[in-house]
C-alpha cells in the first residue's frame, strides 16, 4: 500500500535515504539541483559545497585540538625537566639541615613559583628548634594529614598562607597545599609536613588545575625530607 505524500515524515525521507545508497547515482540531477544556505552568508550553495564547508570547519576544529595537544606536551616536557632539576638539586644537598631551604630556593628559582615555604615535625632532635619546625598548628598537622592528593584554589585564609613571604599589600591569591608523608600519596598515612605554594595570580593554582606534577613534587620532597625525620 502508497503511503500519501502528506503522510510521509522527514524521517521517512531520512530511512529512505540511508537505506537507499543508490539513489543518488541514479538520480544525480537531484543531487546536483540541491541548494543550501551557507553558514558564512545568506547565499545558496550547492550541497557537494555545504559539505566542503562542513568538511573545512571540521578539519580546522582538528588542527585546533592538534595545536593544544602540542603546546601541552611541550608546556609538559618543559615542567618535566625543571622538576628533574629541582629533584637532582635536592640529592646533591649533604646537610639536611639546608634541605628545606634548597627545596624553597628551587622552587622560587627552577619552577617559578612566586612564594614558596615548607614546614615539617615530629623531626629528630637535631632539627627540633629549626625554623622550618615552627608554627604548624595541631589543626595544620591533622588538615594535613587529611589530604589525599594536592589541594589547588584560591587563599582563603588558610594558616599555612602565613608561611609564605608575602608584601604586606601583595598576599596571595591561590595556593596550592602538598602533603608530605612517607609513603605514595595515594597511600593513607599521616603527613609529616606541608609544602605550600601560593601566587598573587588567582589562576595560577586553579581549583580546576590538574594535579599529577604537584603529586609527584610532593612525593620527591617528601623522600628528601626524610632525612629530617
Amino acid at each position: 500500500m502508497t503511503t500519501p505524500i502528506a503522510s510521509i515524515s522527514e524521517e521517512h525521507i531520512v530511512q529512505f535515504l540511508t537505506s537507499t545508497p543508490g539513489f543518488f547515482e541514479r538520480h544525480a540531477e537531484v543531487l546536483a539541483s540541491v541548494q543550501l544556505v551557507s553558514v558564512h552568508g545568506a547565499r545558496a550553495v550547492s550541497l557537494q559545497e555545504r559539505q566542503a564547508e562542513m568538511l573545512r570547519e571540521k578539519i580546522r576544529g582538528l588542527e585546533q585540538r592538534i595545536m593544544e595537544m602540542l603546546r601541552n606536551g611541550s608546556e609538559n616536557a618543559t615542567i618535566a625537566h625543571k622538576v628533574h632539576q629541582w629533584s637532582g638539586a635536592l640529592l646533591q644537598v649533604k646537610d639536611p639541615f639546608d634541605l628545606p631551604q634548597t627545596m624553597v630556593h628551587g622552587l622560587r628559582t627552577l619552577l617559578d613559583v612566586p612564594q614558596a615555604a615548607v614546614r615539617v615535625w615530629n623531626v629528630a632532635a637535631p632539627y627540633a628548634d629549626a625554623p622550618f619546625t615552627r608554627d604548624a598548628s595541631e589543626d595544620v598537622r591533622t588538615f594535613t594529614s587529611s589530604l589525599t592528593l594536592p589541594f589547588c584554589g584560591p587563599n582563603l585564609g588558610f594558616e599555612p598562607a602565613g608561611w609564605l613571604t608575602q608584601e604586606a599589600d601583595r598576599p596571595a591569591q591561590s595556593l596550592a597545599l602538598l602533603p608530605l608523608r612517607a609513603c605514595a600519596m595515594d597511600v593513607p598515612s599521616p603527613a609529616f609536613g606541608l609544602l605550600v605554594l601560593g601566587a598573587q595570580d588567582p589562576q595560577r593554582f586553579d581549583a580546576t588545575m590538574g594535579t599529577d606534577f604537584l603529586a609527584r613534587m610532593a612525593e620527591l620532597a617528601s623522600a628528601a625530607l626524610l632525612r629530617l625525620m
